[in-house]
């Protein structure tokens, strides 16, 4: 179950909704997105929701009554939500406003111009946004208290009120004629600058969550369906399973289906990151959100809401954005007793500064500046706004990150193996020679996919695309008897001899078509191929003989040569990763000629062939303590029998073309099925995790060189605030460029 939570502020706030949800009985782990500002709670099916609103609200925090909860279809309800910077924007403009005043005579005193207003103009100023507009500082505060724990707003509380109230007691036991130096426009300023932060960070955070608005708005909220003869425009949560739907030229689908009628183009660039709009005819299937780009079509529904391709995008998208990465789990170790102790240091500064003789006006000054220097709202976004910039980058390129660990594991592969068939190759046979003797090519082509007429076989398939490729430009079929035949004979007995291939008669001869060791029992003799036949196999190729019975005496016709072409982009694939230092290795249960064939047209020296699915599991084990050190290993793979090889690897990454055992294995799935996209995981992943670092970086920098300074005088608390809101607004920020990622950057 995920909860929108409102009124987390910083990496405290998080750990005590996080500590609020995990004392419900029944909740096996809570976690917080900070940035997203949601709950993420498993729990046994017997913990009511009801239970777990009451726990937060206990608290000091509360569910909106407009929520999305986790599994559902595109969040419909994310933009219906009042959004939050718009509130905060409007106190925060009117604090600066307010403030203003206070802090321009401030700038102005060193060129020697006094234009400070008097004490009762100065209170007045301040005193609207001492109360007013900190009144969510207050709440917030006084809610940490209440649980015991302390949190960015009791800091900046704390600082403001004790300025403020400094100021106010200068100001009663001030003489007559005598204009005291009061501190009305650092508690101003800093509240002003703190919730003017604030405001850039939700705008910020608004942001980094944009990939799911997108993914959600996606999902029309109405669809055109047949019912009873008739075309109605319903609700889309009105469609059932088996539905009609029609999709007009310029419509997104409505739903996961099958077209029953019409053809188009179809663009599903933003599920699948693939550029280009793919052509679609009956038969063919559909996702949610796709664009029809030009022809009319009628699916037949097969799956909506929460099933759908789209809605299951999102939630592994929400879970990505949502978990929390090993590093982050440190930063929430610091930042639990990070406030506690800063409200010692600041407790310390008072007492020190008085023992070494300063005035308590100086003291109290300096503990103020330390209360709001150390406000940790950097640390607790450092991580998480990477994250989520990340995860939703990759997840527009159609690179879908299950599992955050991942991201971490990704910047430190050493090796990636490879599975063969359909990872790195079509998973499809194609006709690579053909060998005749005494026909034409063309016509021995026909002749053979007429014998395989009655078959489903992959090879059958091959011979008929082969047949489809020798139409002319025009895509008519030749007609003379020099190329193809018009009329093809059809057969008139067709028999699937099992292990052997196919036996037909056409035009009452007997013809057969299958493996060597089927002609060597017919006895066909083979000897004029038989060198080309071993170059072949030694190259890894699959063949296959045709022969026509004459009397009693069988004659050679051809020899078929088949194999599995690798994908377009693979050979780019392995170049990129080279160059980014990993090591490549090719692992299949295929022959090792087909192995090695496939290997040498990628540049793969490493091959691994004939390696059953129980052994994957151990070839992973071996590459992990290769080179005489332990390595981190990604495998790659798209088959059932990939998914123990996937959940032995450190990374594992899955061809979204693949079965759902391989995907469920996998920590990082590619919609597209392109080998070029393990590159940029990678590389997203390696981005992500930089960016995180510069962020920790400098959260921690900036608190511990910040910290003393303010204890020392050195920093007054109008430059603390500026200094602390600052902080987070870079944090985000940097987080951001990473929507600026391009492959190689």
């Amino acid at each position: 179950m995920v909860l929108p939570v409102t009124g987390m502020t910083c990496a405290s706030c998080a750990g005590r909704v996080e500590a609020a949800l995990a004392a419900v009985p029944g909740v096996i782990e809570a976690r917080v997105n900070l940035v997203a500002g949601t709950a993420s709670i498993d729990a046994s099916a017997t913990v009511e929701r009801a239970a777990l609103l009451h726990a937060l609200e206990r608290a000091g925090y509360r569910v909106p009554p407009l929520e999305a909860t986790a599994g559902s279809a595109p969040n419909a309800t994310a933009d219906a939500t009042p959004d939050p910077a718009a509130a905060l924007g409007l106190d925060a403009w009117l604090a600066l406003a307010l403030a203003a005043p206070l802090v321009l005579p401030m700038l102005l005193k060193p060129f020697g111009i006094d234009a400070m207003p008097p004490a009762w103009l100065q209170w007045l100023l301040a005193t609207p946004v001492q109360i007013w507009c900190a009144r969510r500082f207050y709440v917030s505060a006084w809610n940490a208290l209440r649980a015991g724990s302390g949190n960015m707003e009791l800091l900046v509380s704390l600082g403001t009120l004790a300025a403020y109230g400094l100021s106010l007691y200068l100001w009663a036991q001030a003489h007559a004629g005598h204009h005291p130096h009061l501190y009305f426009e650092a508690s101003a300023a800093i509240i002003a600058l703190a919730l003017f932060g604030r405001w850039l960070e939700a705008r910020a955070r608004r942001q980094t969550t944009e990939s799911i608005r997108l993914l959600g708005r996606l999902r029309p909220a109405m669809a055109r369906v047949w019912r009873e003869g008739f075309e109605t425009a319903i609700a889309i949560d009105q469609v059932r399973r088996g539905d009609r739907v029609i999709a007009l030229a310029g419509e997104r689908i409505a739903v996961d289906g099958v077209i029953r009628a019409g053809s188009s183009a179809v663009d599903e660039s933003m599920l699948t990151g693939e550029s280009l709009p793919i052509e679609k005819a009956p038969g063919d299937r559909v996702v949610t959100g796709a664009l029809n780009t030009s022809g009319r079509l009628e699916i037949e529904t097969t799956a909506i809401g929460a099933d759908t391709m789209l809605a299951r995008i999102i939630q592994l998208v929400e879970h990505a954005q949502g978990s929390k990465a090993p590093i982050q789990r440190l930063v929430d170790r610091i930042t639990a007793v990070f406030v506690p102790l800063v409200l010692l240091l600041a407790t310390g500064t008072v007492f020190g500064w008085l023992a070494l003789g300063g005035s308590f006006e100086n003291a109290l000054l300096s503990a103020v500046s330390v209360l709001v220097i150390a406000c940790p709202c950097a640390l607790g976004l450092a991580t998480p706004a990477a994250i989520i910039v990340g995860v939703g980058v990759a997840a527009r390129r159609g690179i879908l990150i299950k599992d955050i660990e991942a991201i971490e594991i990704a910047r430190d592969v050493d090796v990636v193996l490879f599975d063969k068939t359909g990872t790195l190759t079509e998973g499809r046979p194609r006709l690579v020679a053909l060998e005749s003797i005494g026909s034409p090519r063309a016509e021995t082509l026909a002749l053979a996919v007429a014998v395989n007429a009655a078959s489903t076989h992959p090879l059958a398939e091959a011979l008929r695309e082969a047949l489809t490729q020798e139409a002319d430009p025009a895509g008519r079929m030749p007609t003379t008897t020099a190329q193809i035949p018009a009329a093809r004979p059809v057969p008139e007995q067709a028999q699937m001899v099992a292990g052997r291939g196919v036996e037909v008669v056409l035009a009452g001869q007997r013809h057969v078509f299958g493996q060597a060791r089927w002609m060597a029992e017919l006895g066909v003799d083979t000897t004029p191929f038989a060198a080309r036949a071993e170059a072949l196999q030694a190259d890894g190729h699959t063949l296959s003989w045709l022969a026509r019975q004459s009397g009693r005496d069988w004659t050679l016709l051809a020899l078929f040569a088949f194999a599995d072409q690798a994908k377009a982009g693979a050979r780019e694939a392995i170049a990129t990763l080279r160059r980014a230092g990993l090591a490549i290795v090719l692992i299949s249960g295929d022959n090792a000629g087909a192995a090695r064939r496939v290997a040498r047209e990628l540049g793969i020296d490493d091959v691994r062939a004939e390696v059953l699915p129980e052994d994957k599991a151990r070839a992973v084990a071996a590459c992990k303590q290769g080179a005489g050190r332990t390595r981190r290993v990604a495998m790659v793979g798209d088959g059932i029998n990939d998914a123990p090889a996937l959940a032995a690897a450190d990374l594992g990454i899955a061809m979204g073309s693949g079965t759902d055992v391989a995907i469920h294995a996998a920590g990082i799935t590619l919609m597209q099925g392109d080998p070029r996209l393990v590159a940029e995981a990678i590389a997203i992943s390696r981005a992500t995790v930089t960016t995180i670092r510069q962020n920790l970086f400098w959260a921690f920098v900036y608190n511990v060189l910040g910290i003393p300074l303010a204890a020392a005088g050195l920093l007054t608390p109008l430059v603390a605030g500026a200094a602390m809101a600052f902080s987070s607004v870079s944090v985000l920020a940097n987080s951001l460029r990473l929507q600026r990622f391009r492959t190689g950057a």
